[in-house]
Parts: C-alpha cells; structure tokens; sequence
C-alpha cells in the first residue's frame, strides 16, 4: 500500500498560488492572495482527554494557559521519546542497547539547550551554597517540582527504561514508516482533529500498527482508559487520510517491560468518531458560558493547579471575555512530540 507522506508541521498549509491580473492599461500587474479560509477548529488526544477527566482543567491549561512545571517523570519520559526517535536514524545492526545508551547524554543536552529551565529538577551540587532544606521545599500551592534526583541519577533512570525497551521489541528488524509524526484530518467538516503518534509500522501487506511509548508502569484501569482513547483518536486519524483501518494499536511499557495490543474495527472508529464531536459540542457550550467545572477524582493528587481550583478552595482567574464572544476560536492548544 502506497502510504502518502504526513505534512511535517514547519510546512506552509496553503499552496495557493498567487493570482496575476493584467491592469486596464494592459501595461501592469497586480497580485493578490484568495483570503485564507477561516481556521477550524482543533483538538488533540491530550486535550480531549483533559475535558473528560476535569472541565476545569482543560480551561486551565487551553484558555488560561497557566504555567505548569513538567515533574522528573515527565522529562525523562520526553528524553526517552527522543532517543527511541534518534534510534531508528541508525543502520539497523547499530540499534542496540549500547548505541541508544549513548544517544541518552547527547539528547539530554539537546532538550537542555531548547529548555535551559530544565535544569531545576535537580538537587543542587555540594558546596553551591543552598541549604538542603531549602533545595527539596515546596511551599504549598507553587507548581514547582522539589528537586530529588542527580543528573547522573536521572541519565542514568533513562537508560534503564530503555533496556525495557529492548525486551520488548528488537529495532534491529522493524523499519518504521513514520516516527514522531504530526498526524490531522478534518471530522465532519467542522473539527481538525490531530496529534504525534510516536510510531507507525506499516507491513508489506499494508497493515498499519500504531505503536506508543509509555515511560510510566503498566496502567491500573482507570489509566488504561485514557491510553486506549489517545491511541483510538490516532487510529481514527489514520484512517480518515489513508481509507484503512489499523490493525494494531500497540502501548510499550518500558518500566514493566509489558505489551498492550488493542484490535480496532470501523463500527468502533465511527462510535468513537460521533463521541467525540458530541465532546466537542460540550466544550463549545462550556466555552461559550464559561461553565468549566471542576470534577474531583483520585486523579487530583497529580493536578499542579489546585491553589485555582474551588473544589479545593482556591478561585480560577477572570474568564476572558473575549473567548466567549460568539465565533471565537477556542486557544485548544498543541500536544508536542513525545508528550504522553
């Protein structure tokens, strides 16, 4: 099967050439571009999921876009991502354990470089000066993360994540067909539904498999769920552009070295279609009245916006306004490559 090639997001969208039109003198030319359709709409796995698991929380990170301090967990889970991607750059007899040790430090100061505020998730070294008190102290309600760990310990907890990798696959024998791939296709003319797939293997037969990364343990159920959702949205992509179904939806556990293979059919895609624009429809409702409420659950612990939060006593900033204005896009935001 002839797989067509997914637009790398640095690329324009519009290739509409300019049109020339000659002047009654017949002697100039004047150009002018076809106004720009208007933008729809988007939505992305992550952010769909936020809206499921807290309305509040989706406001919080799509519309008033609050900061959020990654935890440890989160980074290496992105420095992880990146060395699986650089990985399969190698000739196939080189993707070994040894090779992607190596990759480790070198992406590290990669994600560094494009980060620098990274570098706050380590205890500082000896003789900097800070008190170890003051290092690992969090005051209540800030989003920081209490440094723990070395940067040797964290490079380290890395690579060993990777060795999981290895008990489940050998790259050695797989040629991926797309890696870190931004993936978009409209839905009933009205939403642009997208987001990263981590990996796609397509078979000499034509069978697509969707394969994702998870840095953390194999899932209790209430985890699980969202890892299917997230992965059900992408098989929903995929066959909205090529027409095909996948035949596996795949989810490595590096931690527990553990396989999740999830089988797909159409009648599904489609429930899970009409699904989601109904999630959309509330989020525009949500949107429109600026009823975006909280719903408490076990996953709260996790939530770096409680200080916000009424359910916890706090108050969420001053709605905009102008979110609300009828027609107004909704700010939706972006998952990045690598995000989980």
């Amino acid at each position: 099967m002839t797989v067509e090639k997914l637009r790398d997001p640095s690329e324009s969208t519009s290739s509409t050439p300019i049109h020339t039109e000659a002047t009654t003198a017949g002697t100039e030319q004047s150009t002018a571009a076809p106004e720009a359709p208007p933008r729809l709409p988007s939505l992305s796995p992550s952010r769909a999921a936020d809206f499921k698991t807290c309305p509040l929380l989706f406001r919080f990170r799509t519309i008033d876009r609050l900061p959020e301090q990654p935890s440890a967990d989160q980074v290496r889970g992105t420095l992880v991502h990146a060395v699986l991607e650089r990985l399969f750059d190698l000739p196939a007899s080189e993707r070994t354990p040894e090779r992607a040790a190596e990759l480790v430090a070198p992406q590290w100061q990669r994600l560094l470089a494009e980060q620098e505020d990274l570098a706050g998730l380590f205890a500082p070294a000896p003789g900097d000066g800070a008190a170890a008190g003051d290092a690992t102290a969090a005051t209540a309600g800030d989003a920081t993360v209490p440094p723990t760990l070395t940067p040797e310990e964290f490079l380290a907890s890395a690579t060993d994540l990777l060795s999981g990798y290895f008990t489940m696959e050998d790259p050695r024998r797989l040629e991926p067909a797309q890696r870190e791939t931004l993936i978009e296709a409209v839905v009933d003319d009205r939403l642009l539904i997208r987001g990263y797939v981590d990996r796609l293997d397509i078979s000499p037969a034509g069978d697509l498999r969707v394969v994702d990364y998870k840095t953390g343990g194999a899932p209790r159920e209430a985890f699980e769920a969202r890892a299917l959702f997230q992965l059900k949205f992408y098989a929903l992509v995929l066959w909205r552009i090529h027409g095909v179904v996948p035949r596996v939806l795949r989810l490595l556990y590096l931690r527990d070295a553990e396989v999740c293979d999830y089988s797909p059919d159409l009648d599904e895609l489609l429930r899970f279609e009409r699904n989601l624009l109904a999630l959309w429809q509330a989020i525009e409702r949500a949107r429109q009245t600026g009823d975006f409420r909280p719903k408490p659950s076990r996953l709260c612990g996790w939530c770096s916006h409680q200080a916000h939060c009424p359910a916890f006593g706090g108050n969420p900033p001053p709605y905009p306004v102008a979110v609300a204005a009828p027609g107004a896009p909704l700010p939706t935001g972006e998952d990045a490559p690598g995000a989980e």
